[in-house]
């Protein structure tokens, strides 16, 4: 008998090992496969069980969470979502997250380890934390001075504080409103529907996923590199350039908007924008530094991140003088986002130093403590300080008495470029309307805005594009914004 009580205690030990290798194989090998499974909803119902971590400007969030007391409980708000859309992006529940919604997920979720100091202890548990907050660099009166400028017009606004690269503004027009994406319903599914087929592109970032031909405002990167280059030294002799300029090798001849560009002064030619001398500048300069010169400023980086993705801004290394020669004027293969011209205008305004741009100033715990800050951006001279203080010059210039007055404020120091961009078959589209511009209030001791602004579909003479008519009055609001504040 006692020999039958063994062997039955054995093949109830037996059994039991079998059954704790199988919970271990399910809860440990296979835990992986299962939370991917797509018919396994309980990760999605741990996910909006709490309510998300908020995205913060200043000390007031431009994000909430909704109760909607379903099973995928907490649903995203967006109180004022066009005017921040550019930044936050959606959290949706049916199409997941994007822009700061998505690199700062972790935070706003709950689910980053630097959360809690027992990661482990979680990961047991499959605790959650409560969602923590992300901090932004926007200034808001800029944001809504750009959104505002904007108003109904197709363009985007970008705008950067010069000596630490923090993000100031980033609108993109039209914009939508990110919750009607929230929810997991039929009325989020129209909404996608609608918005991802609209003709406008609503959820198209203009100003960080969207590059244009950058015209006129590419003159600030062709003077530089002429400059840096010694190709031009001084800005008040003649440049020996021919009005109209024959491009090398070819029978086209480049002509320009201004009069008075024959052998215009670098001066004369950044003030009223001279094809002609910036075009043959281009090819005095030569490829090489020409190219030098635009990586130095941003042009054909496809890494900068701020943190989300920014398209690469291109000037092209591999053209012939022709080509040379339009691409110095921004035009050829020659594209850039409104960010990466505020950059540009930022290192002019900074001395030749250029700080990588960022949006997220720190995140935090849901009680407030500091998780991780920002830290110092590096840094990069982009130009000889001797240059930086030319071209400062050149482009107050341009707002005191050329093709850039509506950019002028009062008690302020300010510097700008205008650009009209062609494109489209034979140049037959509506011109973009481009402006660059930084200020500085009389009583700083540096500058303390860079904006960038293009308009797609400005209306007037062509005249009144070149002059600032439509993206001058934008920038000018932006910077009074960020002076005021």
């Amino acid at each position: 008998m006692t020999r039958h009580i063994r062997h039955a205690a054995a093949f109830c030990a037996l059994l039991l090992l079998a059954l704790l290798v199988n919970a271990a194989r399910v809860q440990i090998v296979q835990a992986r496969s299962y939370d991917h499974n797509p018919a396994n909803r309980r990760p999605d119902i741990a996910r909006y069980r709490q309510p998300r971590g908020n995205i913060l400007v200043g000390d007031r969030p431009v994000t909430g969470s909704r109760d909607t007391h379903g099973r995928l409980r907490h649903e995203r708000t967006y109180p004022e979502g066009p005017l921040y859309a550019p930044v936050t992006g959606y959290a949706s529940q049916m199409y997941g997250t994007t822009l700061l919604e998505h690199t700062e997920d972790g935070v706003l979720s709950g689910t980053d380890p630097l959360l809690t100091p027992l990661p482990l202890f979680n990961d047991v548990t499959r605790a959650r934390n409560p969602g923590g907050d992300v901090v932004t660099t926007l200034n808001r009166a800029a944001q809504q001075a750009a959104y505002e400028g904007l108003g109904r017009r197709k363009g985007a606004v970008a705008a950067i504080e010069p000596a630490t690269g923090r993000i100031l503004a980033l609108v993109s027009a039209p914009s939508y409103d990110p919750a009607q994406l929230s929810g997991n319903g039929p009325a989020a599914a129209r909404a996608w529907a609608r918005l991802t087929g609209a003709p406008d592109k609503p959820m198209l970032n203009r100003a960080v996923r969207q590059t244009y031909p950058p015209g006129s405002t590419f003159k600030v990167v062709t003077a530089a590199a002429a400059l840096d280059a010694g190709v031009v030294r001084d800005v008040d002799a003649p440049t020996d350039s021919p009005d109209p300029y024959q491009l090398p090798g070819t029978t086209t001849r480049l002509a320009n908007e201004s009069e008075g560009c024959e052998n215009a002064p670098l001066r004369v030619a950044f003030q009223w924008s001279c094809n002609t001398v910036f075009a043959k500048l281009g090819v005095d300069v030569g490829v090489d530094d020409m190219v030098s010169t635009a990586h130095a400023f941003g042009f054909n980086d496809a890494d900068l991140r701020i943190p989300f993705s920014v398209a690469r801004s291109t000037f092209d290394t591999s053209v012939d003088k022709a080509q040379l020669a339009l691409s110095s004027i921004g035009q050829y293969n020659t594209r850039a986002t409104p960010l990466q011209m505020a950059m540009v205008a930022a290192a002019v305004a900074n001395g030749g130093q250029l700080r990588s741009p960022y949006l997220v100033e720190r995140t935090l715990r849901a009680n407030g403590a500091t998780v991780s800050t920002a830290g110092p951006r590096p840094t990069r001279q982009v130009m000889l300080p001797t240059t930086a203080a030319r071209m400062r010059q050149l482009m107050r210039d341009v707002v005191r008495e050329g093709t850039g007055t509506n950019a002028a404020i009062r008690g302020a120091t300010v510097g700008g470029k205008t650009g009209t961009a062609q494109h489209g078959i034979g140049n037959a589209g509506t011109p973009y309307a481009w402006f660059v511009s930084w200020a500085q209030g009389h009583t700083d001791l540096e500058a303390k805005v860079a904006v960038a602004v293009v308009v797609e579909d400005a209306s007037g003479n062509r005249g009144e594009i070149t002059g600032g008519g439509m993206a001058a009055p934008i920038a000018r609001a932006v910077m009074e914004a960020v002076l005021n504040s």
